[in-house]
């Protein structure tokens, strides 16, 4: 796998986390299985089906796809080549950049296809015959900047505010604390969050959480699984075993020994 981490330019960070490409070459009939992990925040991929077909279950997705948030890890399997471009967004990204209803999409995905053919008619066959991933990414660019300038009026200070709290605290901010700051009650709270996010505050919370635990596993930052959990704030280490294997697949034993993480929150599944 060759993997590369590319940063957005200046004018989109206030959207795109980060961006990626990755390439492989694979047997052109072989399947690859893989599973992604929940991470509190939605994205879009371009993989061209000349080059390899992603499919989520049964369903083949499209070349390129925007998909929400995930409540739980997914699986996925490629059949052919990697030869994938990835956009990591922020997680209102949905609802301030496509201004898109973000729990529409929650746990799904939408072929952007369709919606690129309506607005920038040559934007498809541009990335098809782009001679690099690079040229495919300023493409990309160049239609999430047109997407910006038509909805910079989604942004919602309450909820970004509400939003940056809970990053900053890796999940830990009391939400009760956090509804009477802003003045919400908790159902205001959970219903404006779910549609600027795509998931509830106290979800998105304990994502945050697993997140944070996630990376003291990758950096080995721990001597024991319960150290992660105190760290963490779970009640003891079973509860965040369980926590884990709910947004993970598997259990941190299991992560580390039967997956191999080629980008962020992505593992190509070993045999066991």
């Amino acid at each position: 796998m060759n993997y590369q981490e590319i940063h957005p330019p200046e004018h989109l960070r206030n959207h795109i986390r980060y961006c990626w490409t990755l390439e492989s070459e694979h047997a052109e009939n072989s399947t690859t299985p893989f599973r992604t992990m929940a991470d509190g925040c939605p994205g879009l991929i371009y993989q061209p089906k000349s080059e390899g077909t992603l499919y989520q279950g049964n369903k083949q997705l499209s070349d390129l796809f925007l998909f929400g948030q995930s409540t739980r890890y997914a699986e996925l399997q490629l059949t052919g080549n990697f030869q994938a471009i990835g956009i990591h967004f922020y997680p209102n990204a949905l609802k301030t950049l496509f201004g898109l209803p973000a729990e529409e999409l929650t746990n799904s995905c939408l072929n952007l296809e369709d919606l690129v053919k309506k607005k920038h008619p040559a934007l498809s066959d541009q990335l098809l015959y782009a001679p690099s991933a690079n040229d495919q990414l300023k493409i990309l660019f160049y239609f999430l900047d047109m997407e910006q300038k038509s909805s910079l009026h989604l942004q919602d200070a309450a909820m970004k505010q509400a939003l940056a709290q809970i990053i900053q605290s890796k999940g830990l901010v009391p939400l009760k604390s956090l509804q009477d700051d802003l003045g919400l009650s908790e159902r205001s709270m959970e219903r404006k969050f779910k549609a600027y996010t795509g998931i509830s505050p106290k979800l998105f919370s304990r994502i945050c959480r697993f997140q944070a635990s996630l990376i003291q596993l990758r950096n080995n930052e721990y001597d024991k699984f319960s150290d992660i959990a105190y760290e963490n704030n779970y009640a003891d280490q079973s509860h965040f075993i369980r926590s884990f294997k709910e947004f993970a697949g598997f259990s941190p034993f299991q992560y580390q020994k039967k997956s191999f993480e080629i980008v962020e929150n992505l593992n190509q599944l070993r045999p066991s």
